[in-house]
């Protein structure tokens, strides 16, 4: 398989605090990425780094085997979508609306849609089961049918890459499930790249390949997710205990407060 993200010795500081130290990992194409850690490890600001958003401090990332330094941020685009945490717009756009934004990259200086946008845009509602509700106020939708129609949005944008930075915060256990089951369909019906923030590491060990795990002392471990998690490596990353389980070949992980240890 062949590398579609390399990151180097990636370094990132807001002001004098150090964030990332030193990140090496690479992606492989068509593969699905977990960036775990507690809060404040620098996850979110790695996904900002991977998008462009962000500058980095020292080191490099490659998409595509060319540096993020040399793309443009409408060919950039092209190559990376991305679905940041969820949020209610401030504008009352139809859900329709909302993911034809993602063919602004494609459409030419008088911005009208092609059929080549439409069809993108209908697709992504299908895939997503967000058809029903495209006339529908972004605002007047529940948590859930918000995030698949932000990840529908990301798929019109017809990219190799997608970042998602917890797309499954505040959702109840079916729409969490929902939401990996529809990432999980996408890597392996579009060979789509994915790459996922989350605090659920369950989730992670059913869906994810690999796993990024940060510390908040700019400690890392990448890896096969298999690998990655243990019970050691939970206490010593998140600074808790835990029990140590399986369901079929899958490790699960249930942390054990004070009064349980």
């Amino acid at each position: 398989m062949s590398v579609t993200i390399k990151v180097e010795n990636l370094g990132f500081g807001y002001g004098p605090r150090t964030i990332l130290k030193d990140i090496s990992f690479e992606v492989e194409a068509g593969a699905f990425i977990a960036i775990a850690g507690p809060n404040g490890a620098g996850k979110s600001t790695l996904i900002k780094l991977i998008c462009g958003l962000l500058k980095t401090d020292n080191g490099s990332i490659e998409i595509h085997s060319r540096n993020i330094k040399h793309y443009s941020e409408k060919r950039l685009a092209r190559k990376v979508a991305v679905v940041h945490q969820e949020f209610v717009p401030g504008f009352d756009f139809t859900v329709a609306e909302t993911v034809a934004m993602a063919r602004t990259v494609y459409m030419g200086t008088l911005g009208f849609e092609s059929a080549e946008d439409k069809n993108a845009i209908d697709k992504a509602l299908r895939l997503t089961d967000t058809l029903e509700f495209a006339s529908r106020s972004i605002s007047q939708l529940s948590g859930g049918e918000r995030q698949r129609v932000f990840i529908a949005r990301a798929i019109a944008q017809d990219t190799d890459i997608l970042l998602l930075d917890e797309p499954t915060s505040f959702l109840d256990l079916k729409h969490q499930v929902g939401i990996y089951d529809l990432l999980k369909k996408m890597q392996k019906e579009k060979g789509k790249t994915i790459i996922c923030v989350t605090h659920d590491i369950n989730l992670t060990n059913q869906y994810c390949d690999q796993s990024l795990l940060l510390s908040a002392e700019q400690q890392w471990q990448f890896g096969r997710t298999e690998d990655v998690f243990s019970s050691e490596t939970i206490e010593r990353f998140f600074a808790v205990k835990t029990f140590e389980g399986r369901v079929r070949e899958k490790k699960f992980f249930l942390p054990l407060g004070n009064y349980q240890q």
